[in-house]
């Protein structure tokens, strides 16, 4: 294992005065000042897109929750351990919404063991569930992150080649109990190319910074609930993949939804292969997504065949991936007292009161920030260029 490069501690720099970023305004206000750093950290994630980078589309993700008696505490509240399920559900769904192509699973660690909350799937439902039950789960002993990482490795390494595999710890405690060297796991981890992040909720530890360090993965240690949202929603984008990673041509299937009526002969009442893997009470219905392979029924895109294992997805979900390869470049950012044109967001039609106002370099249209991030963050696309296109294309 390689030496930890040597930094400067945070408390042998130079002294710093950090309060002299403050600055009052005419009327003895710290309002503009607070405004402007709040406004800077908006803008300072649409900055960070990777262009034309090759990103791992098709990922498998495991998320390792910390279930140590250190998740009681109470410096988030009401504690710990309902502070990071509520943020978590969040972060499952923007997870889905974002990457509709990928699959996630969820591993608890208590008591110097570990156990799969839910297998990697991509049943949104599922997971959510799962989170929700574990409100109720009671935090004892210290985790092992060894065995986490372990039963994670499992499943991972078995994954295609073309996929990115990927797991993020959610970690309390500052030790760890664990049966074996994790040095050597840390080496098993890098040579199955298992990126490995972590998060923590106390303080810095120098394991997991040689762990995300060796695997390629990140190391944050939150300042509070808003920060740990913010490292959280990092994790949704897919990242750039390394230069060996293979390619490889996908079989899918593009199902269509058939709804059945009973007045239809031919139509006959089936399970769902979901509902008899989870073995959840089953219902006969005559409608489903039929897998045009082996004709296999399910409730819900994507999904992959139980039965053939064709991937199985819609036209939209294919779409929400694509925008990540090809990122929607940032606004020009003009100040407002300097902008000539029309002052009204081609947005929401309100008017410019911020001290900044983005221009499309395409279309030319202005926004306001808070439509400028909701473009970057949600639409992906620009609506005055699509406009544009349309009136085009119409004429």
């Amino acid at each position: 294992m390689e030496e930890e490069p040597e930094r400067t501690k945070r408390w042998e720099g130079g002294y710093e005065r950090t309060w002299e970023i403050l600055k009052e305004d005419e009327s003895g206000s710290l309002r503009p000042t607070i405004e402007s750093i709040l406004f800077k950290a908006k803008r300072k994630r649409l900055c960070e897109h990777h262009g034309q980078v090759r990103l791992g589309m098709m990922r498998h993700l495991y998320v390792v929750i910390d279930g140590s008696r250190a998740m009681e505490d109470q410096d988030l509240k009401p504690n710990r351990l309902t502070c990071t399920l509520k943020l978590l559900e969040y972060f499952v769904e923007e997870y889905f919404d974002q990457n509709p192509i990928s699959q996630l699973g969820l591993i608890v660690t208590k008591s110097k063991r570990a156990e799969k909350m839910t297998e990697l799937s991509g049943n949104t439902k599922k997971h959510l569930t799962a989170l929700k039950k574990a409100v109720d789960m009671n935090c004892s002993g210290e985790p092992s992150l060894y065995n986490a990482l372990n039963l994670a490795m499992q499943t991972l390494k078995h994954m295609p080649a073309h996929t990115s595999r990927e797991v993020l710890v959610v970690f309390s405690s500052l030790t760890t109990c664990d049966p074996a060297n994790i040095y050597d796991l840390i080496k098993c981890l890098k040579a199955v190319k298992i990126r490995v992040s972590v998060i923590g909720l106390s303080a810095e530890v120098r394991v997991c910074t040689v762990l995300a360090r060796e695997t390629g993965g990140t190391y944050h240690v939150i300042l509070d609930e808003s920060h740990y949202k913010e490292l959280l929603m990092h994790h949704v984008r897919p990242l750039p993949t390394s230069s060996s990673s293979e390619c490889s041509l996908i079989r899918m299937g593009f199902p269509q939804h058939f709804i059945g009526s009973l007045s239809d002969q031919d139509a006959k009442p089936s399970f769902s292969m979901v509902q008899l893997e989870n073995n959840s009470e089953p219902g006969l219905s005559l409608g489903g997504y039929f897998c045009p392979q082996c004709r296999a029924k399910y409730c819900e895109l994507p999904v992959e065949c139980k039965i053939c294992g064709l991937t199985l997805v819609s036209a939209p979900h294919l779409a929400r991936s694509y925008h990540h390869l090809f990122p929607l470049d940032a606004f020009q950012e003009v100040p407002l007292g300097e902008y000539q044109g029309e002052r009204c967001c081609q947005g929401c039609q309100g008017e410019m009161k911020d001290q900044n106002v983005y221009v499309c370099k395409v279309c030319q249209n202005v926004f306001c920030v808070d439509c400028d991030l909701f473009i970057h963050d949600c639409l992906h696309c620009c609506p005055g260029c699509v406009h544009g296109n349309s009136a085009a294309t119409s004429a």
